[in-house]
């Protein structure tokens, strides 16, 4: 029997950088990508070493776990214990999940009922037939987008609504904290950046114009004038197209923040993805909050350790 081992490590490097960069997206770690890159090389070590030492140590469920906490250690950056139990619980959920996807395919297309050639009707035993290499090339990509959209949809509707949090925006290295509100039913997005966009009252924003600035600024909203815009704001303000309550289509202005960070049960979220969309008046008559956040930023955002 002849291996293909460049061709089996290749593609178990690149099943395990998607395990691996699934695993990372669950985590919402904010590890740098290249590290990944690495991690999945290292996972991809295990072809060679079972092929040429196929009774080492690392064949043994004890060697197997060490590597699997060495694979873990070397992707990401871990910074406690507890981190590192839950990530490598998680990359074997993942692993667990991508790899039942497969079988389940591939039971689906595959009849266990087969007719010989006397007539008999039998059926087969074990697995059945085995999972080619193009069926798996072409199936794992296929299970891991469709766990990836569903765990991102179950995450979305775990989210608690209607909640405050504290918000910190970041602009012109300048950071303001104010009380939020998740909003359900905020789901405002920019069409072309497909940036969620979150609402901040005239009370908060104010902070970072003076008055004159501020009033250049309503001017340019209500003529939809951009050079009338206040100076050194004009790469930071956009116009966002949106539809009101009442049907009627509207435009918001908007501006690119440094950085957002949100503390959402008691651990702090970060993201840059994101506009703020300026609302010329304040959201509440007792202010008890300034700012209304988008549901999908809970999502999509990355944790920032202690």
């Amino acid at each position: 029997m002849t291996i293909y081992l460049d061709a089996v490590w290749l593609l178990n490097f690149f099943l395990d950088l998607m395990l691996l960069m699934l695993t990372q997206t669950l985590a919402k770690d904010s590890t740098r990508k290249l590290r990944i890159v690495v991690g999945a090389f290292i996972a991809s070590l295990a072809v060679p070493l079972t092929i040429y030492y196929p009774d080492s140590f690392i064949a043994s469920l004890i060697g197997k776990l060490m590597f699997s906490i060495i694979i873990i250690v070397c992707s990401f950056h871990i910074r406690s214990l507890y981190q590192m139990i839950k990530l490598l619980l998680l990359f074997y959920f993942v692993t667990f999940t991508i790899g039942g996807g497969l079988i389940a395919i591939h039971f689906l297309f595959q009849s266990p009922f087969s007719i010989t050639a006397n007539g008999i009707l039998t059926v087969s035993s074990g697995y059945g037939d085995p999972v080619s290499w193009l069926f798996v090339v072409i199936g794992f990509p296929v299970v891991w987008y469709f766990t990836k959209m569903r765990m991102d949809k179950h995450a979305t509707e775990k989210i608690r609504y209607d909640q405050l949090c504290q918000v910190t925006i970041q602009i012109e290295q300048v950071s303001k904290t104010t009380t939020a509100y998740i909003d359900s039913g905020n789901q405002l997005t920019d069409p072309i950046s497909n940036k969620p966009v979150i609402i901040c009252d005239e009370y908060f924003l104010k902070q970072w114009f003076t008055d004159d600035e501020w009033d250049m600024l309503k001017q340019a909203h209500t003529h939809l004038d951009f050079e009338k815009l206040p100076a050194g704001w004009e790469k930071r303000i956009q116009i966002v197209p949106f539809q009101g309550v009442e049907g009627n289509r509207t435009f918001m202005m908007a501006i690119k923040p440094d950085n957002v960070s949100i503390v959402y049960n008691t651990e702090e979220i970060m993201t840059r993805k994101v506009l703020i969309g300026i609302q010329f008046a304040v959201l509440t008559k007792d202010q008890s909050y300034h700012c209304l956040l988008h549901p999908k930023i809970i999502k999509m955002a990355t944790k920032v350790s202690a």
